[in-house]
């Protein structure tokens, strides 16, 4: 892989992991396009140690805050939105994770083609939009209890299928559940620390059995672009969120799975 390979997968997975457009379904045209091969286990660990530093970052604030509040909660002081919020996090990880472990390699050798990642990319674009116009009727948003972390934790399930997209799936869930847009985002950012880091650690773990040659270079290329395309997407997206809702996306998805349908019937 070149470093012009490196560097243009590495934007497209840092910017697409945190938007609602699935990021398999953009990877999936530069290997139709252009003949790319994949690009190699251990490309695949260092941008998602990138993204995940890089949503590290951008929560750092919080993420001490209620690591603080959930400690003190263990040792005795009364429990707190923030101490609340980690023990969320955790169980809404676990069904993504079981299915994962369970159903991984049969969705990687069955699901990654080209006719499934457009109709997921239709059918989850579709659904956001829906949930979006549900939210924006919504007077005001529904807190985070532990059912919806739940249910939006086995929404994510669903981001195993190519072309579904984790954010998306899961913003979809929390505004269908009734949450606003920014709670929807933070907590579905916030939700991606735990399956990035443990995706991660299960693709160093098989790079570590590979006794292949690694390109450091275009490693630590490929996490610095995927890291800094994260952080400044994060950003952004949820600076402008209130301001242009989700149906940007929806409709950017309906136009993306057109052209993937046009590649798979050409």
């Amino acid at each position: 892989m070149d470093t012009y390979q490196a560097l243009f997968l590495a934007l497209v997975q840092g910017l697409t992991e945190f938007l609602p457009v699935s990021s398999s379904a953009h990877l999936v045209i530069p290997s139709l396009l252009l003949d790319w091969t994949d690009q190699g286990l251990a490309f695949d660990v260092a941008v998602h140690v990138g993204t995940l530093v890089a949503v590290l970052l951008y929560y750092r604030e919080d993420l001490l805050r209620m690591t603080d509040r959930w400690l003190r909660s263990l040792a005795g002081a009364p429990a707190c939105d923030d101490s609340r919020l980690v023990w969320y996090l955790g169980l809404a990880t676990i069904p993504a994770g079981l299915v994962g472990l369970l159903a991984g390699g049969f969705i990687e050798a069955n699901l990654r083609t080209l006719p499934v990642v457009a109709t997921t990319t239709l059918l989850f674009g579709v659904l956001l939009g829906v949930a979006d116009r549900r939210g924006t009727a919504a007077a005001l948003g529904r807190p985070l209890g532990l059912t919806m972390a739940i249910l939006i934790g086995c929404a994510q399930m669903l981001a195993l299928v190519p072309g579904v997209s984790r954010s998306g799936v899961t913003m979809t869930a929390a505004l269908m559940l009734g949450m606003d847009r920014q709670s929807s985002a933070r907590f579905s950012f916030l939700l991606s620390i735990p399956i990035i880091a443990s995706a991660g650690l299960l693709k160093a773990w098989e790079l570590a059995e590979d006794d292949a040659a690694v390109d450091w270079v275009s490693l630590g290329l490929g996490a610095t672009a995927s890291g800094l395309a994260a952080y400044c997407c994060i950003a952004i997206f949820l600076r402008l969120l209130n301001k242009v809702g989700f149906m940007p996306f929806v409709y950017y998805r309906i136009v993306l799975a057109a052209i993937l349908y046009t590649f798979w019937l050409v």
